[in-house]
């Protein structure tokens, strides 16, 4: 089915579910205290990257250094250079394979220690230095169907691997909402909850399940306080779900919306959670979503995207009448909402495409309902 939605339609778009979402907060005036616009990456990144008080407070609770292990990946290096303007004192050790030697050079760039290492090699990881605190971040989800041994080796023995070769640190380990089963719009408008029993679809979701249960059993037998990090969907002018939209529409192909509603937050914003984080450790490691707090339809984003690019939207299908959500009550609670309002991602993201910016080529694949990535 094909039902061209253009941006005049907008008006009729279903406002979303959840926790009070409405279709008049893209509509608000910019907000004062942010950029309308990011003329370039150093631009966007420093602004990423500026710590807010609550976290400069928040790192002077916590006592030692950091050690971030997978840190080449899509938010590592500005999770890095964010508690590295947070915290200008502590040692900051980023740690990865480096494929790509420009993103160790930024991190140097950066005042970020930087050390080569595989992850999958227990020597390698036993011979980092022991520091108090622990960032992971490593995984594999593209190119998981196609090479699922390697796919079960980075997202469960790395982590068994890791759980154990620090287990004397507080660990924040990135996980997935993912793990969870898709929720039904009509009944669970909010999505899954930290207790809601997991349904992972497919080996990726499977494997990261597996990533959680090594954090967790191994936080209860050596005693290793931690947090899962369960995360959906971060968003950057550079990939992410607005990303890909604002892509499809700008060469006009279609866009899938039977996957029909997302989750989305500012990756600067879940960047500073996962650091906060570090002050909220458990014993055993327990989970939390982090995420917005809404439910966005992928039908009304797409055409407030293609309002702003001035270009009509080619939607294909229909939404399904369930999807895959995350209910981020708790960490807004522990927080607060995230600083950046959904207008404003819109409003940056649609710039940055129109004026032919760089992408990462990560498509986050959100409109996946088999698991298969």
């Amino acid at each position: 089915m094909n039902n061209d939605t253009g941006p005049q339609g907008a008006g009729n778009i279903s406002g979303g579910t959840g926790r009070g979402f409405s279709a008049e907060d893209s509509n608000a005036s910019p907000d004062p205290q942010f950029p309308r616009s990011f003329s370039d990456e150093d631009e966007l990144d420093e602004f990423m990257t500026r710590p807010s008080p609550a976290l400069v407070e928040a790192m002077k609770e916590i006592r030692g250094d950091i050690l971030i292990l997978g840190v080449s990946g899509k938010m590592g290096p500005t999770l890095a250079r964010m508690a590295r303007r947070a915290a200008p004192g502590r040692n900051i050790l980023g740690v990865a394979r480096f494929s790509d030697p420009g993103v160790e050079k930024k991190l140097r760039d950066w005042d970020i220690e930087t050390r080569t290492i595989d992850l999958l090699d227990g020597e390698q990881v036993k011979s980092l230095p022991a520091m108090e605190n622990v960032i992971y971040m490593a995984g594999m989800k593209f190119g998981s169907s196609s090479n699922q041994p390697l796919t079960w080796a980075m997202n469960v023995h790395a982590a068994a691997l890791a759980a154990q070769a620090f287990s004397a640190s507080n660990i924040i380990a990135f996980s997935t909402g993912n793990i969870y089963p898709l929720s039904r719009i009509a009944t669970h408008p909010d999505g899954a909850t930290e207790d809601t029993i997991p349904g992972p679809v497919g080996e990726y979701a499977q494997s990261c399940l597996g990533r959680e249960r090594m954090f967790e059993y191994f936080s209860e037998k050596l005693g290793t306080p931690g947090r899962i990090f369960r995360l959906n969907y971060a968003i950057d002018l550079r990939y992410g779900v607005l990303f890909d939209l604002a892509r499809n529409i700008m060469e006009k192909r279609e866009i899938d919306i039977t996957m029909g509603h997302v989750n989305i937050i500012w990756q600067g914003d879940a960047n500073e959670q996962a650091l906060r984080l570090l002050c909220h450790c458990t014993n055993p490691a327990s989970p939390i979503n982090i995420t917005g707090p809404e439910a966005h339809p992928v039908r009304w984003l797409a055409a407030e995207l293609g309002q702003r690019m001035q270009i009509r939207p080619r939607i294909a299908g229909i939404e399904a009448p369930d999807a895959l959500l995350s209910d981020s009550s708790r960490s807004v609670e522990m927080f607060g909402p995230p600083s950046v309002p959904v207008s404003s991602m819109l409003d940056w993201v649609a710039d940055w495409v129109m004026r032919g910016k760089k992408g990462l080529d990560k498509p986050t694949r959100y409109e996946v309902r088999d698991g298969r990535f």
